[in-house]
């Protein structure tokens, strides 16, 4: 193969090594300024515990706990005020893929992508925060008392957060499945009932390992998958 052939290859493969290295900035700026704002953060996820019923405490078991804690939440803040910029770097990857009129549709999609995830992220830590941990922390009995490490703590509410964020994207993939002419809302009907399971079954693997968190992902993924099937419909009426 002539070095003329293989340039564009690699010449893409640098491309996608820069973006790769500017969204990777883009985390560590986003975890240093998450970081400045860090106590105020922890104070802010640990609020739920303070509006439950049955009395919850939060213990460091640990020497390194805190430390592990804190630089944990900096990387998870950081993905998450850095993910416009990744979206927009993948957008921009593979924008010379695509038709003009699809270019279009890249920046509002970016923004749309964000504000879904961030939707996700306040719904968790709105309703299925509180709510499990209403729940859980109510099975205590006798003299048992609710006494949690807060490493475990902060990762139950995390990954329930995350879960959540990712699984609002729901619209966001469905819009451009349907802009290639993956999807259709004949499509999506004929399949509901399995896109059900496969609905159950992406539930358990983002949410912790309970029914409660199960379910409380469930009914909302069921009613974004309705709300997909509405946003398929009026991107193929727009093709025709």
């Amino acid at each position: 193969m002539s070095k003329s052939s293989e340039m564009p290859f690699l010449d893409h493969l640098e491309e996608l090594r820069w973006r790769l290295i500017k969204s990777l900035a883009a985390i560590i700026v986003g975890g240093m300024v998450t970081f400045l704002f860090i106590d105020d953060i922890i104070a802010l996820l640990i609020m739920p515990t303070e509006h439950i019923d049955s009395p919850m405490e939060l213990q460091v078991l640990t020497v390194q706990g805190m430390f592990m804690i804190k630089w944990g939440l900096a990387i998870v803040g950081g993905f998450i005020l850095a993910l416009p910029v990744i979206t927009y770097h993948l957008a921009k990857f593979i924008a010379p893929g695509l038709h003009r009129s699809e270019k279009k549709f890249m920046i509002p999609l970016v923004l749309f992508s964000y504000l879904s995830f961030l939707i996700g992220v306040v719904f968790s830590y709105k309703i299925m925060v509180p709510f499990s941990l209403q729940f859980f922390s109510s099975l205590g009995t006798g003299d048992i008392q609710n006494n949690y490490s807060i490493n475990y703590y902060f990762s139950f509410i995390t990954w329930l957060m995350l879960g959540s964020g990712i699984i609002f994207e729901l619209p966001v993939l469905v819009f451009i499945f349907s802009k290639i002419g993956l999807l259709t809302p004949p499509f999506m009907r004929h399949y509901r009932r399995h896109s059900f399971i496969i609905i159950l079954i992406l539930s358990a693997l983002i949410t912790p390992p309970d029914p409660i968190s199960l379910m409380l992902m469930c009914i909302p993924l069921v009613l974004l998958y309705e709300l997909s099937i509405g946003v398929s419909w009026m991107v193929n009426k727009s093709k025709t």
